[in-house]
């Protein structure tokens, strides 16, 4: 693991511990390499409670209920199943946040439509029993394993925005 990349985690274990919240993840086109990071970090299971590695659409569906009529209808790479990733972890898990990706990291599987790169994001809050989440897709670029290197730091990075006092941002 890169210092970049060690720090990013270290940020994220203080700011999950400093707020007393646990984090599990649903991973896809990354297929576990953000829980791999995340647990690289001694003392993770402090705050990282699980990973899900949902690989094909019947894993999203039977492990944290993505509906079938959201993928058919937008397709496992979309905002819309990366949303219903990060709900379907809280909703699994005892974790109060959550991080779902799905993409393309390529060589093939691209489209006009869904080039190769395109991932979608989505972060998951838990506070009492209210789940809310946000998502965003970000065109990357670079060989499979660059994308996914990116995708993992733009998680984090971008999840860590979301503590930060809006003032300060």
């Amino acid at each position: 693991m890169n210092s970049s990349m060690i720090s990013l985690v270290q940020q994220l274990a203080q700011t999950l511990l400093a707020n007393k919240l646990s984090i599990a993840l649903a991973e896809s086109c990354t297929g576990g390499l953000l829980a791999a990071h995340l647990t690289d970090l001694s003392g993770s299971s402090q705050w990282f409670e699980r990973g899900f590695v949902t690989y094909s659409n019947e894993a999203k569906e039977e492990s944290i209920g993505v509906a079938h009529s959201l993928i058919e209808r937008y397709g496992a790479v979309s905002e819309e199943v990366a949303k219903a990733m990060a709900e379907g972890v809280l909703k699994n898990s005892r974790a109060q946040v959550s991080i779902a990706i799905t993409g393309i990291a390529g060589p093939g599987g691209g489209t006009i439509d869904k080039p190769v790169g395109m991932v979608c994001f989505a972060w998951g809050r838990r506070e009492n029993n209210l789940i809310q989440t946000r998502s965003q897709t970000k065109q990357l670029s670079g060989d499979r394993q660059s994308i996914r290197e990116q995708a993992c730091i733009y998680a984090i990075q971008s999840l860590l925005a979301q503590f930060t006092p809006s003032a300060t941002r």
